[in-house]
């Protein structure tokens, strides 16, 4: 009996192993699958526009104190075949990975003329090629201005023997949606064990135009310039907040303005297509 008694209770045994290694008529047992990830560095760029200053197309000396951008919601994609943002489609990826969630407030000015990109985030992530990125200008609180800006730009302007010290609040929130990055090097590309980029890149020529560029070039056709804001200035000093922007600018230098933020975003020297965020 004692022998009937073992024999059963093993072939029980033996039965709840089978059962547990099936895993319900699968012959093979289940496996988590561990993707290789590699680093990638979320940064942003100002170039050296804003880390050197420039002249404007109307021949304004501009300096840079701060350049305060803020940024959300920024999403690296992989998209089989790349993504033209010119074609104003929307992004369909399989594989999308949020780098940054909560808005955050870069100074675009910080370093040298040929400082490194300003990191802002590192995140272990899967690997392949990160071909696209969007990402989010929304309203960051500005304690000089007292109100919420997306953009906060204070300097000086130098014209002949005219200093105008100025600080800008821009509140136009506008989401950036961008193809693979374009310059000396490929950004995006994850491998496992090695560090990656993505670049949120800002060109403020757009907004002031470049005396370096032919006067009839589309940017500088494009641009508003500086010239447009120095006439409202009182006594050398110009500050105004983003209402003072719309109800102080003529119809026709306001809507430059705008169009100006919405060429603001790139990747390097690669286009993006800007949506306004109402």
């Amino acid at each position: 009996m004692r022998q009937n008694l073992i024999k059963s209770n093993t072939l029980g045994f033996m039965s709840l192993l089978l059962v547990g290694c099936s895993g319900e008529g699968n012959t093979k047992p289940n496996l988590t699958v561990i993707e290789s990830q590699g680093s990638l560095g979320l940064v942003a760029n100002g170039e050296d526009f804003v880390r050197e200053g420039f002249v404007t197309k109307d021949g304004w000396q501009i300096n840079f104190e701060r350049v305060d951008v803020t940024v959300g919601e920024v999403t690296a994609y992989q998209i089989e075949g790349g993504f033209n943002p010119d074609a104003k489609s929307q992004i369909k990826s399989e594989t999308a990975i949020r780098l940054l969630e909560e808005p955050q407030t870069i100074n675009l000015a910080t370093g040298e003329e040929n400082a490194d990109p300003i990191l802002i985030k590192e995140s272990k992530i899967p690997e392949g090629f990160y071909n696209a990125l969007s990402w989010k200008m929304l309203p960051g609180m500005d304690q000089t201005l007292a109100g919420d800006y997306t953009i906060v730009l204070e300097g000086t302007g130098t014209k002949a023997n005219r200093k105008i010290d100025f600080l800008l609040g821009f509140n136009y929130p506008t989401k950036y949606v961008c193809g693979e990055f374009v310059g000396d090097t490929r950004k995006g590309i994850v491998k496992s064990n090695e560090n990656a980029q993505v670049e949120m890149t800002f060109h403020f020529d757009h907004i002031f135009g470049d005396q370096e560029a032919e006067a009839d070039n589309e940017l500088n056709q494009n641009a508003l310039g500086f010239e447009p804001l120095a006439n409202l200035a009182t006594s050398n000093n110009l500050q105004l907040s983003w209402q003072d922007l719309q109800e102080r600018l003529s119809p026709e230098e306001y809507q430059k303005l705008t169009d100006a933020i919405a060429g603001l975003g790139h990747v390097g020297e690669g286009h993006c297509s800007a949506i306004t965020i109402k």
